[in-house]
């Protein structure tokens, strides 16, 4: 018969645990150092190539997107703000603040015209074209320098969000946080523009009632805009998600 273990067994085995739970711990302080010492090697690499390779990163759009990449793997975001080493290292956050300034005042300006969704590329060459105008000649700004300032600009929760519809990706700058519904009708819309309640219901396979729900709160926040001209029952249009010019012929 197997006797009990007694007070000094029970000690004995709080010993071991705790030395354990300290040699854990060392370890664990010992991988950390490690690891904060490798990121140092690599924040002081990412500068060293930052400083000889400036130029590119300010004037070639593609190199900056992978510069931006190679910065983020690592937990550095040289272009989150227009402060600090990065910014009076490289001056890509004022790049960027000053981009998402324009992007601002583009969409701000565009939506009573496009109730406040604007395809990605659109935005692109609006702003291409507003930086020409007065800085001609300037190095043109690509899809992913739009992306990187509207993560910014989100940071600063004034209502600018990517949204994918239909594969494609646009620019809402409402403050106004959609539903999984509301991003199914605005794929629809994508794709067949001008239906009908009953029309989004049947693509969808929803209630009437679930489309009415969905549709009132895009009505509410100017996304969509509804025909009272047609005959019969009410069409909805989403302006943001068809080219001006078809909805000004329509």
């Amino acid at each position: 018969m197997r006797r009990p273990v007694g007070l000094g067994g029970l000690q004995a085995a709080k010993k071991r645990d705790e030395k354990f739970k300290e040699k854990g711990a060392n370890v664990e302080g010992l991988r950390m150092a490690q690891m904060q010492e490798r990121l140092k090697f690599f924040r002081e690499s990412l500068e060293d190539f930052a400083q000889k390779h400036k130029k590119d990163i300010n004037k070639d759009p593609e190199f900056r997107h992978r510069f931006s990449q190679m910065c983020m793997k690592i937990g550095v975001d040289p272009l989150a703000s227009s402060k600090g080493f990065w910014a009076e290292l490289l001056g890509v956050g004022d790049f960027f603040y000053e981009l998402a300034v324009q992007i601002i005042e583009i969409c701000i300006r565009t939506r009573d015209q496009n109730g406040g969704l604007m395809e990605l590329n659109e935005v692109v060459e609006r702003v291409n074209r507003r930086r020409n105008k007065f800085r001609g000649g300037q190095q043109g700004i690509t899809a992913n320098d739009v992306k990187q300032s509207i993560r910014n600009i989100k940071i600063l929760g004034n209502g600018f969000e990517l949204l994918l519809v239909g594969g494609r990706y646009y620019v809402q700058s409402v403050p106004c946080e959609l539903s999984g519904d509301h991003t199914e009708i605005l794929g629809v819309a994508a794709q067949k523009n001008g239906l009908t309640l009953d029309q989004y219901a049947r693509e969808l396979s929803w209630t009437y009632q679930r489309v009415d729900q969905a549709m009132n709160l895009l009505l509410q926040e100017g996304f969509a805009w509804v025909d009272e001209q047609t005959r019969g029952e009410r069409t909805y249009w989403f302006p943001g998600l068809i080219d001006q010019q078809q909805l000004e012929n329509k």
